[in-house]
């Protein structure tokens, strides 16, 4: 996955993570633009399958031991939606719009669905989250990763504390 801005410390920084699948989050401090977009080729067996965004609002901490979240840079999410999609190669598109606004707590925001027909052969899945209105500044956000999985087992991806 890319991540516009990414590099730039001004705007994003990697947090370590015992909450993320691979260690560490991005939390983004600030920015006009947001721009996260990733593809992936993968020989899925057949059958529906689930993309979702695990996102979190606010910036999550441990204080003496405890779980807790600072909620002082998140701001802007409630002006415009955000706008998450995905393509795959053989022409299957799903486009979903959510204003975020449930800070301090983890969910999983469901982008659409896609079908795989053939076995053994590869399909290219797209998926993106966007915000790029440019009228107003934008903060606070953790994202941890994308997930694809079967659909029957998308209800386990929901949210959580």
């Amino acid at each position: 996955m890319k991540i516009t801005g990414f590099d730039d410390r001004r705007y994003w920084e990697r947090i370590p993570s015992d909450e993320s699948r691979f260690g560490s989050i991005a939390y983004l401090r600030q920015v006009w633009w947001l721009e996260a977009v990733g593809n992936i080729r993968f020989e899925f067996a057949p059958g529906k399958y689930s993309v979702l965004f695990k996102i979190h609002l606010g910036k999550p901490l441990r204080k003496c031991g405890r779980k807790t979240c600072n909620l002082d840079q998140v701001h802007g999410w409630d002006i415009k939606p955000v706008r998450f999609q995905l393509s795959t190669s053989d022409g299957q598109s799903a486009m979903s719009e959510r204003h975020l606004d449930e800070p301090g707590r983890w969910f999983y925001h469901h982008v659409g669905d896609f079908v795989v027909e053939n076995q053994n052969s590869p399909v290219w899945v797209k998926f993106s989250m966007l915000q790029i209105d440019c009228t107003h500044t934008k903060g606070g956000l953790c994202l941890d990763c994308v997930i694809i999985c079967p659909f029957e087992f998308r209800g386990k991806y929901t949210c959580f504390d």
